[in-house]
């Protein structure tokens, strides 16, 4: 028994040994735990460092917010100041799910009620309310959600008025954009700037990517700022804290030099002949050829800016990055450099029809020619033949020394981007007489113009250009219009009056080629030209009566040319009608207006800006209206204005119809007489379907004035010039 209770001492005695062990052990260890932290403690209050890095940094910058300002980049304007392309914002809905979202003050950052949130988004997004609620229940949790097509590239006012809505979870965000208001509108010298990812910042930033939006990208896009400054845990500014600030600087602004009015008519008319005729590509352009200004200037197949539609089919800029064979166009250039050098030989007579040169064989456009002729009328009749003859004469060293002259083959440096400089044939002497009527050698449309302009400058060759004046955000000119003259292919004005006498002669019914194109009681000179397209299989040319590119170049006044038209169109598929008559149907319109322009020169229209008349009564809104200038259009019976389309601010020529909405019933208006812009504004506004058919202004409707209208009613419109 003794043995038994001295073996249970031992063994208590030994556990109470074990357990004095391992605690002090354990006090050791908590002990020297408590030292490594006091030292490490110690350390960092002394060194202030962490893994060799500052706290006292780390601190300042977690309190520290860097903003960056983004600059707007510049506008581009018409010549007299009406917005062509200028800075926008859109924006892209999300939803936040995650119910860990809980912002600073315990408030949920997350969708609270999915059903409700739904139903109020439904009133602004174009979207069901069913169809948003399978968004804000994925099949797979999500953090956040976004809602497609039909959540993105929203407008500030959609987004503002889902703000209102203070709606849990709701965040948006903003992208960079620019808003091109005239749709298709010389698209492809106006170009296009798109946002682009900074894979640095993860932000957006508008990037020109062709046209002058590219050209001139380093001067419209401005320079960014920055805001350095102190915040508290709730992200609000410490009343003491530091602040280094740098302001943006806006881009600069462009305008151009081209004339909305005019530029919109030439778009209708060459969209009136892609739509009838089906040609594969179109190109028109308006210069001032004393200045080198571009009034107008487009190209078919073309894109709509605003929406992108078109684009992946006409990305080339078809002015200048194609070059081309012009053609019996190019006539006017031999012409010149045959009367300057004194071959020119008008009362020479010639046998027409044919001519051989080596092993090859040319012949006039009709084949059988006109018989024996004189020189004199081989340019009214554009006679291949004659112009060989006229070559020939000429010989080779003096024809391409007026070929450089004229500067064939060697880049304008218009300010557009991917322009090629074309070449020339001109090895073998069939190589040397083709290029006298426009074959064998490749040319762009702006150096056609430049040709073009020496008939105009006594002479001198002017460059065609596209910007009229660079301003800045205050307003102030940076860079002024300056002629840049490139050469004096035409040292005679007796040289400049035989070709103008020779293109009035083109318009003769007997003996010129160009009769489609008289317009009676104007002072017009034109030239016609129908250039072969070579076979891209190879081995001459293309055969059939569409395979041409038809063209015509017109000046005016005749005697002393200030303005130019020049247009080709190349294989019309639907030819229905003879080229002439389907070029005349663009350049007769489009030359008088250009006179009329010629006429009142010194009348430019003035430029004003549309008023906000939203909440106004419509008396007092129309006096507004009326003492800027402009015309005031009321849609609906009530006598407060609602809502208008053009927004504050908004250049429009003077005497413009500007839109206005009242509450009310909506009857038809007579329209009669209205433009497309009007019938836009009208629709946008009615919420009524307008299909519009011709061109000009509204000759009849299928609703008569008077008749109430409602949302989608449909209204057939013909217009016609």
């Amino acid at each position: 028994m003794k043995k038994k209770i001295s073996n249970l001492k031992l063994q208590k005695s030994k556990a109470h040994g074990y357990r004095f062990t391992v605690g002090r052990i354990l006090q050791i260890v908590v002990a020297l735990v408590f030292l490594v932290f006091v030292g490490r403690f110690l350390y960092i209050g002394i060194s202030k460092t962490v893994n060799g890095q500052n706290l006292s940094q780390r601190t300042q910058q977690l309190y520290k917010r860097n903003q960056v300002l983004k600059a707007t980049r510049g506008t581009i304007y018409d010549k007299n100041g009406l917005a062509i392309a200028e800075d926008s914002h859109l924006y892209t809905i999300y939803a936040i799910l995650d119910k860990s979202s809980i912002n600073y003050k315990n408030k949920p950052e997350y969708v609270v009620n999915k059903k409700k949130t739904a139903e109020k988004l439904a009133t602004v997004l174009p979207m069901s309310a069913k169809t948003i609620l399978k968004y804000l229940n994925p099949k797979h949790k999500a953090f956040q959600v976004q809602f497609g097509a039909g959540g993105s590239d929203l407008t500030k006012n959609q987004r503002d008025k889902i703000v209102a809505m203070k709606l849990p979870g709701i965040k948006f965000l903003e992208t960079p954009s620019r808003l091109y208001p005239n749709g298709n509108f010389a698209s492809h010298i106006v170009g296009l700037a798109q946002p682009e990812y900074n894979k640095k910042d993860g932000s957006q930033s508008l990037v020109g990517t062709m046209g002058l939006e590219a050209w001139y990208d380093n001067i419209l896009k401005g320079r960014d700022g920055y805001r350095i400054s102190s915040v508290d845990a709730s992200e609000n500014q410490m009343p003491n804290g530091s602040q280094t600030y740098k302001a943006p600087k806006n881009g600069d602004d462009l305008y151009l030099t081209i004339d909305s009015q005019l530029q919109t008519y030439l778009e209708d008319r060459l969209t009136y002949v892609q739509q009838q005729y089906d040609p594969v590509s179109m190109t028109a352009v308006v210069e001032d050829m004393k200045t080198g200004k571009i009034l107008a200037a487009s190209q078919r197949p073309t894109f709509n800016p605003q929406t992108k539609k078109g684009l992946s089919k006409s990305y080339r800029n078809i002015l200048v990055q194609d070059a081309y064979e012009p053609g019996s166009v190019f006539k006017i250039l031999t012409l010149a450099a045959a009367v300057n050098t004194g071959t020119y030989h008008p009362n020479e007579y010639y046998k027409s029809g044919s001519v051989t040169i080596g092993n090859a064989t040319i012949h006039d456009w009709n084949n059988s020619g006109w018989g024996t002729i004189p020189l004199s009328q081989a340019f009214p009749r554009s006679s291949n033949t004659g112009f060989v003859h006229i070559e020939r004469d000429m010989g080779k060293k003096k024809w391409k020394s007026y070929l450089n002259k004229f500067h064939i083959g060697q880049k304008t440096g218009v300010t557009l981007p991917g322009e090629q400089a074309g070449f020339i044939s001109f090895a073998s002497p069939v190589d040397q007489a083709v290029t006298s009527f426009g074959q064998g050698v490749n040319v762009n449309v702006m150096q056609m113009m430049q040709a073009f302009s020496s008939l105009a400058n006594n002479g001198q060759m002017v460059k065609p250009q596209f910007v009229d004046r660079v301003t800045n955000s205050e307003g102030e000119t940076i860079k002024g219009y300056q002629i840049q003259k490139v050469g004096t292919p035409i040292y005679s004005e007796t040289t400049r009056k035989v070709i103008l006498d020779n293109m009035k002669k083109v318009l003769n019914k007997q003996i010129g080629t160009g009769a489609a194109y008289k317009m009676p009681g104007e002072s017009i000179a034109i030239k016609t030209g129908t250039a072969q397209i070579a076979n891209p299989k190879g081995g001459g040319y293309l055969k059939g009566d569409s395979n041409y590119i038809f063209s015509v170049v017109g000046v005016t006044p005749a005697n002393n040319p200030r303005y130019c038209v020049y247009l080709t169109m190349k294989q019309p598929r639907r030819m229905s009608k003879p080229a002439e008559r389907i070029l005349a149907s663009i350049f007769k319109p489009i030359m008088g207006r250009v006179i009329t322009l010629s006429k009142n020169a010194d009348n430019s229209s003035i430029a004003v800006k549309t008023p906000n008349l939203k909440d106004m009564s419509y008396d007092a809104a129309e006096k507004k209206a009326q003492s800027l200038g402009l015309n005031l259009v009321k849609i609906g019976s009530g006598s407060k204005i609602t809502d208008q389309v053009l927004t504050k601010g908004q250049k429009q020529e003077s005497g413009s119809k500007v839109f206005v909405l009242t509450s009310g019933k909506i009857t038809c208006p007579d329209m009669k007489g209205w433009g497309i812009e009007d019938l836009h504004q009208f629709a946008s506004l009615s919420g009524v379907k307008i299909n519009i058919d011709g061109n000009g202004r509204v000759q009849s409707q299928s609703v008569k004035p008077g008749t109430t209208l409602t949302a989608g009613t449909k209204i057939n419109i013909n217009l016609k010039e």
